[in-house]
């Protein structure tokens, strides 16, 4: 033994006491048993880990599924003065070695590695010689299907048992279900394990179903009163800056991250907001695992996610201080209907990809039977519009395709070509005037995306070809050429990426191997969809206890503070009185709606509501045809 973990939390973390069953983890897991640690979001997880191995002779090996995450695990270790290693991507053959040596000869206590990296041969070679303390697999809830990030890679943590015989295994998540749970002791065969399970509820978190026509309005409203920082989580890119765009125009300093922004943006981006120079983030689910900002009050759903596994977790990121919060989710029926379109024309069935992985092959000439090992690089665009195939239901079919070792896809393909005028439409038709070799392109450019003056759109290049009968090249010069004369910011990246296929060319036979697999996992994801669904439109439960039951925890005490529960609240009379009152005063001045109202007044929303209510009943005020009060 090193040093006892009382000792070793003060020394490192500066804490004189455990939380929650962080104690009773780190005991069973120095005893040498296996653990399945289920802690909420920001329940402490790491620790369970990190002052077993500090406590124990070795190193730990980590299995974490984002290189972000792993990178501020050890930046964070390092500045406690503990020595931990990160195999993350693009590090040359001659320096991983070295990085290897280092975890065999130098001491290291941690090693971090994302689950690919157990493929690699000289990865699995090396880890057989270390003497490891212990094996912890984060975010275990990727290992199932049934988890909400399923990476089939984690499937092969359980190498780790024969590398690191009689070592423990401590599994942890944030966000699993009863079933999910089952299939990570499966998975990585953990033996009697002890299973931990502190409460998911968060007292100071109030979570609101906000059904509003009007998604701007009520958003605006929501950061308006927010006093410290906020996240708004969207489904796109390009809602992320729209919205971004929208709440500074309202005098809301925001900004915008999503998964295409590159790297040293995105630490920017997250730095400003960090510090409070951007007060509110409008982000796609790209802003997830390892964002760690205490001083968040508000998270908004903007769009419904695709689970309550992601809704949780998101919303989770707001009141980690243990400060009051709120967890807002903005919805209407429009947006079910869209997102159930968006999700089953979205869904690669087996049959497409029967029909995507056949026009593959032949889109590189490869025969049956044939297996060609060479890296191919592949036009995305031109591959679809060749085909006519729908670009969101190729890549997510691609992507199956990459999961189940058909093919290897390399990880540009966000890559792509954006374009924004920066001179105003005035400008633009007197340039055009002296410039009519660039008006069809320009045209078209307008007929085909909206928005082109306000933000960075992105473009596909091979479409505006199509449409405007010229070359690609020709395109691009002339986007080139606008950029140059100061008409349009062009970013224009390589939007191709690699293809390597990983089996002979057998057509459906190929497919067929894992398309139950397929088809199960899609109707897991429907599953989980749905039961979002049944979350928004349930009004008659508590929507902590809702959430609770769905992990699998049971309680039948009533939040007292949710949409749910405040709706069953009576206002008091006399509070009620008094509000009433303001609004006579305020409508004796002027006739004004409710939004104006609700402004004005120093009450809460649903109080000025219910006295509006009151007072129409009692005819003492009246709706104009402008939907203004007036007093009758």
């Amino acid at each position: 033994m090193i040093a006892d973990p009382q000792s070793l939390l003060k020394k490192h973390w500066g804490y004189e006491n455990f939380r929650g069953s962080q104690e009773s983890i780190i005991q069973s897991v120095m005893s040498g048993k296996d653990v399945l640690a289920l802690l909420p979001t920001g329940g402490g997880k790491s620790v369970c880990y990190q002052i077993p191995a500090l406590s124990m002779e070795g190193i730990c090996i980590v299995v974490s599924p984002l290189i972000a995450l792993i990178q501020d695990q050890v930046a964070s270790l390092k500045k406690r003065g503990i020595k931990a290693i990160a195999l993350t991507g693009g590090i040359p053959f001659q320096e991983l070695v070295n990085l290897l040596d280092n975890c065999l000869y130098g001491n290291y206590k941690f090693l971090y590695l994302s689950p690919e990296r157990l493929q690699q041969e000289l990865i699995l070679e090396k880890i057989s010689q270390m003497k490891v303390s212990l094996v912890a697999i984060d975010e275990a809830h990727c290992i199932s299907q049934w988890g909400h990030d399923f990476r089939p890679a984690y499937l092969q943590c359980k190498v780790l048992r024969e590398l690191a015989e009689g070592v423990p295994f401590i599994a942890l998540t944030a966000t699993a279900t009863e079933r999910v749970s089952r299939d990570i002791m499966d998975h990585l065969d953990l033996r009697d394990p002890g299973v931990f399970k502190d409460s998911f509820s968060r007292s100071n978190l109030t979570y609101t179903v906000c059904v509003e026509e009007d998604k701007n309005y009520r958003l605006t409203r929501l950061c308006t009163e927010s006093e410290r920082s906020g996240i708004v989580y969207v489904n796109s890119r390009r809602s992320s800056v729209e919205i971004s765009h929208f709440l500074n125009s309202k005098g809301i300093s925001a900004s915008y991250y999503h998964g295409g922004i590159p790297s040293q943006e995105k630490k920017k981006k997250l730095d400003l907001w960090l510090n409070g120079t951007h007060r509110i983030m409008v982000a796609t689910n790209a802003f997830g695992m390892g964002i760690d900002n205490p001083n968040v009050d508000l998270v908004v759903h903007y769009h419904i996610p695709e689970s309550i596994e992601n809704y949780f977790q998101e919303a989770g990121r707001a009141g980690r201080d243990g400060m009051p919060a709120r967890a807002v989710l903005l919805t209407n029926k429009t947006d079910e209907h869209r997102l159930m379109d968006q999700f089953l024309s979205s869904i690669p069935e087996p049959a497409f990809l029967k029909k995507l992985y056949i026009k593959l092959n032949n889109f590189f000439q490869i025969p049956y039977g044939a297996l060609e090992s060479k890296p191919f690089q592949f036009r995305f665009d031109e591959f679809c519009d060749r085909y006519g195939l729908s670009g969101k239901l190729t890549y997510n079919g691609l992507r199956l395709l990459d999961q189940n070792s058909v093919i290897a896809l390399s990880p540009n393909f966000s890559r792509k070509t954006t374009v924004k005028f920066t001179c105003g439409k005035k400008e633009l038709w007197s340039y055009l005037e002296n410039n009519p070799g660039l008006t069809d392109t320009v045209q078209i450019l307008l007929r085909t995306y909206g928005g082109v003056f306000d933000f960075e759109t992105p473009i596909n290049v091979s479409l505006l070809a199509k449409k405007s009968g010229l070359g690609e090249e020709d395109v691009l010069r002339s986007l080139e050429q606008l950029q140059k004369d100061g008409i349009l910011d062009l970013k224009s990246k390589n939007r191709d990426l690699e293809v390597t296929f990983l089996v002979p060319r057998e057509d459906d036979r190929t497919i067929n191997i894992f398309a139950k697999k397929v088809r199960k996992h899609q109707e897991i994801r429907k599953e989980q969809l749905l039961r979002m669904l049944e979350y928004t439109r349930n009004n008659r439960k508590c929507r902590n206890r809702q959430l609770l039951s769905y992990f699998g925890e049971r309680t039948r005490v009533d939040c007292g503070k949710c949409d749910v529960c405040r709706q069953d609240t009576r206002t008091d009379e006399a509070l009620l009185e008094q509000v009433e009152k303001h609004i006579l005063a305020a409508l004796a001045t002027e006739q004004q709606s409710s939004r104006q109202l609700i402004e004005l007044l120093p009450f809460e929303e649903p109080i000025v509501l219910e006295s509006l209510r009151n007072l129409l009943e009692n005819d003492e005020i009246s709706i104009n045809n402008n939907n203004q009060y007036t007093l009758t």
